[in-house]
């Protein structure tokens, strides 16, 4: 044979050799390491298949959103977690009591708008009502109108936002048994689309107009991405007011509890506050601008009013909270007061102070429910002293927070509850923390 022709063939075999033996332990490497994969769900799926009968249970009671051994888990991890609502098929992005505080209206990612029976907070399960939205709509916020029977939802679609009022319709035999066992779903009063130029809407609040000459309805305010807020008449659907925030991009607006101010956080450090004005007949008048608070020195993230409207309170992401009095004679040009000034006491790991993210005042006007992420802390809004924190208050980003308007049931006695909303298809009933004397 040539030598030439043995080297080659030399060559080719102990270059097959050798990639046969490459491949095979790149093989072997490979299976060895889907196995460790594997091992870790081998081990978990007796765990799953150890609790049938708790997950049988769970089909058995499709209505019943909180179970005793969720809520004694609860309890572990935070002392004030009372309850969980559950059954959310996607992130819950907006909540509101009904007036008497014995109805949640919750609006999810997931096509829907629950209203929960809150017959007592303690309970293992919840009656509720559910409405679907036009199919295509995905509800963004909700606000209860004049009563507990009339909700206002914001919804999203691919053709823009719409807002929907639904209303319960009362039975027309009240004395027939079987007619009231079973009423009629909501249906839609009113409806309004492509609002806010397609703008997506941010947040949807609501007050009684009881300032002055209001008459007692219940004004919606809606508050879109870009600098558009609309005030809406709740029970008509009527537009009585607009404003323009002229502040590049709004964060959101919210009402005074009386119906009286507008204000609304924005872009920039400074709070734009509107007046409401009523005429006789109880109608809105006009929408005019009324002050600026002036003191932040970086942007506005989230405000609220306190009870009696007098005052509002601003967390900015220069890292401070501040108090306002509002109550002045703007129309003389007399300004809105700092009361004081609070550092938010929330650092990161590098120690730079972090902002809050959503705020929301309890009824008595003593406690401040704040959010960062998926932390909730409640401080004294007379010292600023933390009164309690919950550094995962729920499995995601905290999307809403409000408190009752007034005690509800709780177990034998009756409470102010917290209600929070978060990514993680939860919506969470909050205890109130002590406020010592000291």
């Amino acid at each position: 044979m040539d030598p030439v022709l043995a080297v080659a063939a030399l060559s080719v075999v102990l270059g097959a050799l050798i990639a046969f033996i490459f491949f095979r332990n790149y093989i072997l490497k490979q299976r060895s390491e889907v196995q460790t994969i594997a091992k870790p769900e081998l081990h978990s799926d007796p765990k799953k298949q150890s609790k049938p009968p708790q997950s049988i249970s769970k089909k058995s009671h499709p209505k019943s959103h909180s179970h005793a051994s969720d809520k004694d888990s609860n309890k572990r991890h935070h002392p004030l977690d009372l309850n969980t609502l559950k059954g959310h098929a996607d992130s819950v992005t907006g909540l509101c009591f009904s007036p008497d505080g014995h109805n949640l209206a919750t609006a999810c990612a997931d096509g829907a708008v629950r209203v929960y029976k809150l017959e007592d907070a303690s309970s293992k399960s919840f009656k509720f009502l559910r409405i679907n939205l036009p199919a295509g709509g995905h509800p963004l916020a909700v606000a209860f109108s004049d009563d507990a029977s009339s909700i206002v939802v914001a919804s999203q679609a691919m053709s823009g936002c719409s807002l929907y009022m639904y209303q319960e319709e009362k039975p027309k035999t009240a004395n027939d048994p079987k007619q009231q066992t079973k009423l009629p779903l909501p249906q839609i009063k009113w409806e309004h689309h492509k609002i806010h130029d397609k703008q997506a809407i941010l947040t949807l609040t609501g007050a009684t107009s009881s300032y002055g000459t209001g008459d007692g309805s219940t004004i919606i305010a809606s508050c879109a991405e870009g600098t558009d807020i609309t005030l809406w008449h709740g029970r008509t659907g009527k537009v009585v007011g607009h404003v323009d925030t002229n502040q590049l991009k709004n964060n959101m607006a919210t009402i005074s509890p009386n119906g009286r101010f507008l204000a609304a956080a924005a872009f920039t450090a400074d709070v734009k506050v509107w007046e409401i004005v009523y005429s006789k007949d109880g109608s809105v008048k006009e929408v005019v601008k009324a002050m600026q608070l002036k003191g932040h020195k970086s942007a506005v993230t989230w405000l609220c009013f306190s009870p009696n409207s007098e005052q509002i309170i601003t967390a900015s992401k220069d890292g401070s909270i501040r108090i306002w009095n509002i109550n002045v004679r703007y129309h003389l040009d007399e300004d809105p007061k700092t009361l004081k000034v609070f550092s938010i006491p929330l650092h990161d790991s590098s120690g730079s102070a972090l902002h809050y993210d959503r705020l929301s005042l309890s009824p008595d006007g003593k406690i401040l429910a704040t959010t960062h992420g998926s932390t909730l802390q409640w401080l004294c809004i007379e010292t600023g002293k933390v009164l309690d924190t919950a550094e995962k208050a729920h499995d995601g980003d905290i999307t809403w927070i409000t408190w009752s308007p007034k005690p509800i049931p709780l177990g034998n006695e009756h409470a102010v509850v917290l209600a929070t909303a978060s990514v993680d298809k939860k919506v969470k009933l909050w205890a109130t923390p002590p406020v010592s004397s000291s």
